[in-house]
């Protein structure tokens, strides 16, 4: 009898409840904190939650994943004998990845974990990808090639519409904090396999209307099959205007627009929208 694989994957990803539960997902809650005091994503606060924080000008911070809750669904999902996959949010804006292996090691259950280099859509993109592998039957080996494949197939560009977040999380300076709030300087920064790197600025947010078009023609000869707007408390016109930008055409791209997780909010403040293609070929590599 073949043997059955579970997916566990972390709450940085970006499913649907729907797709959840299809895919029999298991999702291990990550933790932030906000005023001294953690939250578990999902548990205790929630996504609005979070946007309300921010507003009223509480800025969270991301806590150390769960170790013990890694053990406990690991060896859970591994009673009846079945292997555990986890496939994490990247190590570049987290120590999940780090923490999973870590309890992989302690767990009774044969745990494969994979570090997807990726996080929100682009994480599930993955996840997807290796449950309908599950069903038709594929190994470990298989779906981790597949994971490479479609993580070579996304991009992952965050417009952040103020500098806030990056300050109080000690990722920029609090002067070029101050600097860049008195210019109203508006970056776009993408999400590499070992970096994230800032790759547009401007003053206003045409600069990121600007940068959806180049989005657009970059993809002419290498279609767009995936499209997701995942964003932090962003009006829906906007949206509606980068994604028609994006898309130009209606060409029967799945496209998903949902608020994005605590642990990213933390990371990127109010206003700002995740773009996240998966496309029929590679994107190009960083250097």
């Amino acid at each position: 009898m073949t043997t059955s694989i579970k997916i566990v994957t972390d709450s940085s990803v970006q499913l649907t409840p729907d797709e959840v539960k299809k895919y029999n997902i298991h999702i291990v809650p990550l933790s932030v904190e906000i005023e001294g005091k953690s939250y578990v994503d999902g548990e205790n606060i929630t996504r609005e939650e979070l946007i309300e924080n921010l507003r009223a000008g509480k800025y969270p911070k991301t806590s150390q994943p769960p170790l013990g809750k890694f053990v406990e669904i690991y060896d859970n999902l591994g009673a009846d004998g079945s292997e555990v996959l986890a496939i994490t949010i990247s190590d570049v804006l987290s120590g999940t990845f780090n923490t999973a292996q870590t309890a992989a090691g302690m767990s009774s259950a044969k745990v494969t974990v994979i570090n997807s280099k990726s996080t929100d859509r682009g994480l599930a993109f993955q996840v997807l990808a290796a449950a309908e592998d599950i069903a038709d039957g594929k190994t470990i080996a298989e779906i981790k090639q597949h994971c490479s494949d479609i993580y070579k197939r996304t991009r992952i560009n965050v417009l952040i519409d103020n500098l806030d977040c990056l300050v109080k999380g000690g990722r920029i300076s609090r002067f070029a904090g101050a600097v860049t709030k008195l210019i109203n300087l508006k970056v776009v920064v993408q999400l590499n396999n070992k970096s994230l790197d800032v790759v547009s600025k401007g003053r206003s947010r045409k600069a990121f209307l600007k940068f959806c078009q180049q989005i657009a023609e970059a993809h002419q000869d290498n279609k767009i099959l995936d499209l997701s707007l995942s964003h932090v408390g962003v009006d829906l016109d906007f949206l509606e205007r980068l994604k028609n930008i994006i898309l130009p055409t209606d060409n029967h791209v799945n496209y998903l627009k949902r608020l994005t997780s605590p642990i990213i909010m933390t990371h990127t403040g109010l206003n700002a929208v995740g773009i996240i293609t998966l496309s029929e070929k590679p994107e190009p590599q960083e250097a």
